[in-house]
């Protein structure tokens, strides 16, 4: 078997946006993958509780939504399956067992995620399990990251997932932010309405 580059993006995707998609586009080009799989949190280690605002099971299936026109993409409930806190750890332990070595794994994150390692689970293990790759963000200085993490040359999108839950709440456009699938999704289930 061909061994194979897999990028591996967690979140919560509470919804999921274009600026998610965006970065998975440029992980593929830039390190060469042949696929990205997005892994939404059951419950995120970092986010209160009340930050995460519909259920698990409708964030996985707008991630379905969202990526369906991608072939490079797919999606793993594995850490709603597991429920409890998720753990990149415990992911990416899961992940090396299915992938073993000569397959690559690429952990893709934020830059806002990767100024708090030393507060990560069992960090020095995902360095190990996972080529860590973090997302350059305006005014992050990637000098303070650990030798072994890789940049990934990216302009964000200004898009918040917080943001569009608010502009949904009080009845504005997001149409231009997130996928046509994912916001019929939204609007059909009447997701983050007050």
């Amino acid at each position: 078997m061909q061994p194979r580059r897999i990028g591996i993006l967690g979140g919560t995707f509470d919804p999921l946006h274009n600026g998610h998609l965006e970065l998975a586009r440029a992980a593929c080009e830039q390190l060469q993958l042949d696929r990205v799989i997005f892994i939404p949190a059951f419950r995120h280690p970092v986010k209160e509780k009340s930050e995460t605002v519909a259920s698990p099971d409708a964030r996985l299936e707008m991630v379905r939504l969202g990526i369906r026109n991608d072939t490079r993409f797919e999606v793993s409930d594995c850490e709603i399956r597991r429920k409890g806190i998720s753990y990149t750890v415990d992911t990416l332990r899961m992940l090396r067992e299915k992938h073993a070595k000569p397959h690559e794994l690429f952990f893709l994150t934020g830059g806002d995620w990767g100024k708090n390692l030393d507060e990560w689970k069992e960090i020095k293990t995902v360095f190990s399990l996972a080529h860590f790759v973090v997302a350059k963000r305006p005014g992050f200085d990637l000098r303070n990251l650990p030798a072994h993490v890789e940049p990934l040359d990216f302009v964000p999108l200004d898009i918040s997932s917080s943001e569009i839950r608010e502009r949904l709440r009080t009845g504005r456009s997001v149409s231009e932010w997130i996928p046509e699938r994912v916001l019929r999704y939204v609007e059909e289930h009447c997701l983050y309405q007050s």
